[in-house]
């Protein structure tokens, strides 16, 4: 049925449009408690699924990629929908419009994404209130949601680290983990962060930002991952990994989009990421060791690519352009196959 939709009406539309018209109508359902109660129950994951991951039990280990929901609008029709836990954002310091229009492309004949949005959001004070909102509520709280922090466009680079620590500030108290994102391809120079001498004063404020927050909210320290790129080098990959153990970081997310591609400007998502996220999220688990964090990200369509991240070493695994071509049942559909994994392991 979603795919007849798809193909007479969404794809016939401009992407961002269609991405619009979707998203307006998760967000209502998930915010009118009714309907929510009527919805929820076609795309119910089975609790076999749960898992426990820093000190706290997710829903399943499928999850939405940050991107889709970007100012923290959609949390509870999006988690109605399957995914058991959503990252919000990208969110900046200051709210920004993002790049010009067309900034979104479809690649049809590789079920994939083009995007350079670079970053539009409302900025981190709105989406602070915003999820404080969320999480008045007992449903709100029950919720697991990360938040995908960046640099705001006009901050200079030698300013990025005040710039990541002023999000993190306000986001810290309403996060169930925080994702410092510095391999987006669509902010100029964002890139250049990930080497290890610019990331580690950006991790090293960001940390001390969110305990201070965290402390004066009388919450639990949020855990604090990287998010990277696919195009980093082996060396840089590893470099990185090495980081986040000397500062203690709480996980890495691997990857984000690329840029080896020859279809205009901006980043690719989708099936081209596969192979290439496997591989980076094997090298991090053995760089990083049994028990660190990995959540990966990067070309899952089916079950079966979920499993192959969990068997290279993620802990977690996330997708967001799938859910463009395989429509509101995607999430239910991955995550009830991974619960029936679970339930088959316990048995056995």
């Amino acid at each position: 049925m979603y795919r007849l939709l798809f193909d007479l009406v969404f794809r016939r539309m401009d992407p961002e449009r269609a991405h619009e018209v979707a998203f307006g109508l998760i967000s209502f359902v998930g915010r009118a408690p009714v309907l929510r109660a009527l919805v929820a129950p076609l795309f119910a994951v089975p609790r076999s699924g749960a898992v426990r991951v820093w000190g706290r039990e997710l829903p399943g280990r499928f999850g939405l990629a940050a991107g889709f929901d970007k100012n923290a609008r959609a949390v509870e029709g999006l988690a109605m929908l399957g995914f058991a836990f959503v990252e919000v954002g990208t969110v900046t310091a200051q709210g920004q419009p993002g790049n010009e229009a067309p900034r979104l492309w479809r690649v049809l004949d590789r079920r994939a994404l083009r995007n350079r949005m670079g970053f539009n959001n409302e900025g981190s004070q709105v989406v602070a209130r915003r999820l404080a909102r969320l999480r008045s509520t007992p449903h709100g709280r029950s919720l697991v949601v990360g938040v995908n922090i960046g640099k705001t466009k006009v901050t200079p680079a030698e300013q990025a680290a005040a710039d990541y620590a002023t999000s993190a500030s306000r986001l810290a108290p309403y996060a169930d983990y925080l994702v410092v994102n510095v391999s987006s391809p669509n902010t100029p120079g964002l890139r250049d962060l990930q080497s290890v001498e610019a990331l580690r004063p950006i991790l090293e404020a960001v940390r001390v930002a969110a305990d201070e927050a965290t402390a004066a909210a009388a919450v639990n320290p949020v855990p604090l991952l990287v998010k990277i790129a696919p195009d980093l080098s082996d060396a840089d990959v590893d470099a990185v990994a090495d980081l986040a153990v000397e500062l203690g970081l709480d996980g890495v997310v691997a990857v984000n989009t690329t840029i080896g591609h020859d279809l205009g400007p901006g980043g690719l998502s989708g099936p081209p990421l596969l192979a290439r996220g496997l591989d980076v999220v094997a090298r991090l688990r053995t760089r990083l060791g049994e028990d660190a964090v990995i959540i990966g990200v990067g070309g899952i369509t089916t079950p079966a690519d979920a499993r192959e991240y969990l068997a290279v070493g993620a802990t977690l695994v996330q997708g967001y352009t799938a859910f463009i071509y395989e429509g509101p049942a995607w999430a239910a559909r991955v995550g009830r196959a991974l619960a029936a994994d679970a339930r088959q392991e316990e048995a056995a």
